[in-house]
């Protein structure tokens, strides 16, 4: 016998989580269910990120979307009774000469957002962080406040908690084939065979979003991208340093008694296999150390104590969220291709998605900038900052 539901949100990891809470918040109340193939979640996206969130982008849009999330997170403990363990330790984005200019572009769309956020030259980066080496650097840009890093755990295990007492279901298993006839979903097909009626479908799902569309035969241009993060420690640790990008796009941060590192890898072109969680330690020996003893000297000397990998959805066609309803399917909606700034965004993305639902529209933050139908008419929304 098929079970029905008025809305099916497929991925329960953190995008998921937060479009069903807030369907609630803006009252919704019809019934909800959660489709997620691993409720470990030890593989999801938000589970293996680097928790940063930041407002140094290129495009206002994000900056909005990262700010409404912020106020969100310092406000969680309030709403949930547990700390989201934010971090407002700031970003530290460095530029060389030839990426002086975007910096400085950037910056510009950036405190027009209302961020607090200074660039400096040289001499004024190395007074602000003496652990610094600022050879070949022409700028840096520090967050002074509203940026640093969160506990996505607590987060997800809060939402969800929350979630559960507010009457959404959460189904076990993995989305296999969706019954879309006549531009619309009927039903949702998850492994063991179970058969799901559905109202609406929200395809939150991470890495796979790309796959979970083609079930509806929608393409859209999101892929998984393997990334690895390093945890090392250091004999003599260098004090209050932020979240700090070279301009070879090795970044590194404080976690725990020591600091977590990564860096895009080297000739990326196409998806990565889904399933390959095996980390690139050869990356840490020929980039990411290298880049990092050079730029901070107290990290000549660290010792590597481990690495996990984990999958970016990575929108190939302008590294920027797809958010909203599906031309050509009306009842198919979509929150993903992030590029790795998903996990930071994920409650103003899930409120926003939930407001277009439940009202129509946006009311909050206007998140039409981020439809999918970009994609065919082809109108990139670029994010240049993209870590």
């Amino acid at each position: 016998m098929s079970e029905n539901y008025d809305i099916v949100i497929i991925g329960g990891a953190i995008m998921g989580a937060f479009t069903a809470y807030f369907l609630r918040e803006e009252g919704f109340g019809g019934s909800i269910a959660i489709v997620e193939r691993d409720r470990s979640y030890k593989h999801a996206a938000t589970a293996l990120s680097a928790a940063g969130i930041r407002q140094q982008f290129s495009t206002a849009e994000n900056i909005r979307l990262s700010r409404a999330s912020l106020a969100f997170y310092r406000d969680f403990e309030s709403r949930f009774g547990v700390s989201a363990g934010f971090v407002e330790q700031g970003y530290l984005l460095l530029a060389s000469e030839a990426g002086l200019a975007t910096l400085k572009a950037n910056h510009v769309v950036q405190t027009a957002e209302g961020a607090d956020i200074v660039v400096e030259e040289p001499t004024a980066l190395a007074a602000r962080h003496p652990w610094l080496d600022v050879e070949g650097i022409a700028a840096g840009a520090t967050g002074l406040s509203g940026e640093g890093w969160f506990d996505p755990w607590s987060v997800l295990g809060a939402v969800n908690k929350s979630n559960r007492e507010h009457g959404t279901t959460f189904i076990d298993g993995e989305v296999r084939s969706l019954d879309a006839k006549a531009g619309r979903i009927g039903h949702v097909m998850v492994g063991d065979g179970k058969r799901i009626a559905c109202g609406a479908v929200v395809n939150t799902a991470g890495p796979n979003v790309g796959r979970v569309a083609k079930l509806a035969g929608v393409n859209l241009p999101v892929e998984p991208r393997k990334r690895t993060v390093f945890r090392f420690t250091c004999p003599e640790p260098p004090n209050n340093i932020p979240l700090t990008v070279d301009p070879s796009g090795v970044w590194v941060r404080p976690e725990g008694d020591g600091f977590i590192a990564g860096a895009p890898p080297a000739g990326e072109d196409g998806p990565a296999n889904v399933d390959d969680f095996d980390p690139d330690y050869a990356l840490f020996e020929e980039v990411v150390w290298p880049a990092l003893a050079r730029r901070v000297p107290a990290f000549e000397a660290i010792r590597m104590a481990g690495a996990w990998a984990g999958h970016y959805d990575f929108n190939t066609f302008d590294q920027n969220a797809l958010i909203g309803a599906i031309a050509g399917c009306v009842n198919l909606f979509i929150i993903g291709g992030f590029s790795g700034h998903g996990v930071q965004q994920a409650p103003a993305a899930g409120r926003a998605l939930a407001e277009l639902i439940v009202h129509g529209g946006y009311k909050n933050i206007d998140c039409s900038a981020f439809s999918p139908s970009r994609i065919e008419t082809g109108r990139r929304l670029t994010e240049r900052n993209v870590i």
